[in-house]
């Protein structure tokens, strides 16, 4: 028998704790039994029981119970407590007491309070305030109770606090007394009653303490244990822990009011770390997940989840069509569908040719309905069985058209240049898989913002056609922030996004840049979840304001560890910990020492079997 279930009262050798008892755990003793109980493993290796205090183990535990409550106890009195940023235990123990039997009582306080009254009176005494109280609130306490409007319990209020030393016990004890004294409640330690308060406080229902208050109904519902600082909804994946109080963060982010997300981070602090853990557990809900990768975070998750991967660069074999048109929808037109892409293709041009002026614009527009009118392609027509016009196509159709030299000109690199391979070509890209990554890294700087707007647009056209929940993250959305173009579809994206069972993850380190863009602040207010993760001084007080941050959130921020952070759900926020398990971390790190230490096993694993297989 373990000296945890000693402590239980099972076969209790332990005597009234009123001198100092060392009681060590011997393996000797449970080698013997051949035995190995649940006790036997959450036990402490040894267990001192003084007059204050329970040692156990490395842990020092003081337990106390409430003995006066105020006449007025207001709402949430409980609640600095339940979010104190300690350890330590609560339990309430609530005893019904019959009726009858407390009116009995009461008639009896009730004429002794009058008959003190009616002796001062008696005497020509100056009326007592107290008693005038007194009598008033044991008299419409007795009404309500004859009309069983209330009902008096017996309530204890047991607290159980743990520290490392007595030093730092002392310190708690003094926080949670100021913060109760302030309300006129008082608390007392259980002197030589250490044990049975420690056994009253531990989650087995038994008040062995048994030092109680009267409380009616009303004062009692003011003590409502389930009010501390939690963000967490029923069902989802689990985000993070609460750092004030550990408890989980939980959310389906398809059902708040809209699926989108962001995320600022400096570089390092866990953002993309924070992201992949949360893909990684999606993708178990029957999620599909596209990710454009403008550093190349994302290969090796894709190879573990069994995903596809696709490296954009100018020499890459795969290729994606501008002028690709999607299915024409439910609700759509064959005329709303080409408008659309229309109104895409001139904002891309707007990018590849640096700036477009407004007669260079119209010219635009015209070259694009009439490279598609060349394809027979028009309003009317069913675009699942046409061919797609290509950029030479444009080109062709743009050169014969008056005013349009200069804009000639600065497409034929796209057409016949060092860039015709990644825009000249039919799309080749298949994205029917649950998880598809886009690694924008090897491409030119200059055509990165091109290229994550090809991308997205090939990206919409595929979810507007075949309408699943999924999930699209943009990493270092950034670039995409530095043309107004570029923003001003990703922003659409977040606007329409929830028609079409999309949520939008939008991530991004340069704060700076994401801000300065007309469509940074309206991006953050159409996303449900937002995740700060450390921040620099350089843009601290930005968010600061954008996001209503107090002082100390604002230090927090700047003090953060990795994957450390504020989560934000609505008009909610709690402090945040991203925590992961040992196989996701290996999945998902980033962390150089450990990719090279997992590909280095990977080879040696591979050299092994190879080796055996000769």
């Amino acid at each position: 028998m373990s000296i945890f279930s000693d402590l239980l009262g099972k076969k209790s050798n332990i005597s009234r704790a009123k001198s100092n008892m060392v009681m060590p755990v011997l393996p000797s003793e449970i080698y013997k039994a051949a035995t190995l109980e649940l006790q036997d493993i959450i036990a402490p290796s040894a267990l001192q029981i003084t007059p204050r205090s329970l040692n156990l183990g490395d842990k020092i535990a003081r337990t106390f119970f409430v003995i006066s409550y105020p006449r007025y106890l207001s709402d949430n009195w409980f609640s600095p407590i339940i979010n104190l940023d300690k350890v330590f235990d609560v339990s309430i123990f609530i005893h019904p007491i019959e009726t009858a039997e407390i009116l009995r009582t009461f008639q009896k306080k009730v004429a002794e309070v009058q008959s003190q009254i009616s002796v001062r009176e008696s005497k020509g005494l100056v009326r007592d305030p107290m008693l005038d109280t007194a009598y008033q609130d044991l008299e419409n306490l007795r009404d309500n109770l004859m009309q069983a409007q209330e009902k008096m319990f017996d309530v204890g209020l047991y607290i159980t606090v743990y520290a490392e030393s007595e030093n730092d016990l002392f310190k708690i004890e003094n926080e949670i007394k100021s913060l109760l004294e302030s309300k006129l409640i008082y608390l007392k330690p259980a002197l030589f009653q250490q044990s049975e308060g420690f056994k009253s406080v531990i989650p087995l229902g038994t008040d062995i303490l048994s030092i109680h208050q009267k409380l009616n109904t009303e004062p009692l519902s003011s003590i409502f244990p389930f009010v501390s600082f939690d963000l967490t909804d029923d069902k989802g994946i689990l985000y993070g822990i609460n750092r004030h109080n550990s408890s989980l963060i939980l959310f389906d982010r398809f059902s708040l009011p809209n699926y989108n997300s962001i995320i600022f981070a400096t570089a390092g602090a866990g953002k993309s770390y924070a992201t992949k853990l949360e893909i990684i557990r999606t993708l178990m809900f029957d999620t599909e997940v596209i990710v454009i990768d403008p550093e190349r975070e994302y290969e090796y998750l894709a190879e573990a989840v069994g995903g596809r991967y696709f490296n954009i660069s100018l020499s890459s074999n795969h290729h994606i069509n501008p002028f690709e048109l999607p299915a024409i929808g439910q609700d759509e037109t064959g005329a709303d569908v080409l408008r659309s892409n229309t109104i895409n293709l001139v904002g891309l041009f707007r990018i590849m040719l640096g700036g477009l002026t407004p007669e260079e614009d119209s010219i635009i527009d015209r070259a694009i309905t009439e490279t598609y009118a060349l394809k027979d392609i028009t309003a009317e027509s069913d675009f699942r069985n046409i061919e797609t016009p290509l950029l030479s196509d444009f080109e062709a159709i743009l050169s014969g058209m008056e005013g349009s030299e200069s804009l000639v000109q600065r497409l034929t690199k796209y057409t016949r240049g060092s860039w015709a391979s990644f825009l000249n070509q039919p799309s080749n890209v298949d994205i029917n898989r649950k998880f598809i990554v886009f690694s924008v890294r090897d491409m030119e700087d200059e055509l990165k913002p091109v290229a994550m707007y090809i991308v997205t647009h090939y990206i919409w056209n595929a979810v507007r056609k075949n309408i699943k929940k999924r999930l699209l993250v943009v990493d270092e959305a950034w670039w995409m922030m530095k043309s107004e173009d570029t923003a001003s579809f990703l922003f659409s994206i977040a606007k329409r996004g929830r028609k079409y069972w999309l949520g939008l993850a939008t991530i991004t380190q340069d704060v700076g840049d994401f801000m300065k863009s007309p469509y940074g602040v309206p991006i953050i207010t159409n996303s449900s979840i937002q995740l700060l993760l450390k921040q620099s001084p350089a843009t601290i007080d930005v968010l600061q304001k954008t996001f209503s941050l107090t002082e100390e959130e604002k230090f927090l921020l700047l003090e953060a560890n990795v994957s450390e952070g504020i989560f934000f759900v609505g008009l909610k926020h709690v402090a945040v910990k991203t925590i992961a398990s040992y196989t996701e971390d290996q999945i998902i790190t980033s962390d150089p020492s450990q990719l090279f230490a997992i590909k280095k096993a990977k080879e040696e694993l591979e050299a092994s079997n190879g080796g055996i297989q000769n």
